[in-house]
């Protein structure tokens, strides 16, 4: 496609914001690929916000950062594994989910006009995320010291 300047066997990226019903389908089929089990290392915690403190909370907020907020994304290698069809022209592609946890009511703290603050409290957390994870799909959550057991073996 010359007008967006690529070339033909050029990699290119994508991303796809999907809200509600669909996107649990969707997240439902990915983790059915991961078998609903993710590594403890899948769930954000990057950023100033690591610290679990109230200060780094309050910082993060300032910033409008995501990063602090319960947060997870897993991948795929293959594409086909969702029960999409393969195409020989497309071939095969892998992708990434991430999945942004917010409670109602966190855009009053974003929007431009008459911005709100909120609360420590509303602010959801790596625990609540995994908490979340357990039990909405009935998910394990593997963590370090069960990765390295299992390479032993």
């Amino acid at each position: 496609m010359r007008t967006f300047s690529i070339r033909r066997d050029q990699e290119i990226a994508t991303y796809v914001t999907v809200r509600g019903a669909k996107a649990e389908e969707i997240l439902n089929k990915g983790l059915a690929v991961k078998e609903f089990e993710l590594k403890q290392r899948n769930f954000s915690s990057t950023g100033i916000c690591s610290m679990l403190s109230v200060f780094a909370m309050l910082q993060c907020l300032k910033r409008r950062s995501h990063a602090c907020l319960g947060n997870f994304g897993f991948g795929i290698d293959e594409h086909i594994d969702l029960g999409l069809k393969y195409d020989p022209s497309i071939g095969i592609y892998g992708m990434d989910f991430y999945i942004v946890l917010s409670r109602p009511g966190y855009r009053t703290g974003r929007k431009k006009h008459k911005a709100g603050r909120i609360g420590v409290k509303h602010i959801i957390s790596k625990e609540d995320a995994m908490k979340w994870f357990k039990s909405k799909f009935n998910g394990h959550i593997s963590t370090r010291e069960q990765d390295a057991g299992n390479k032993d073996d």
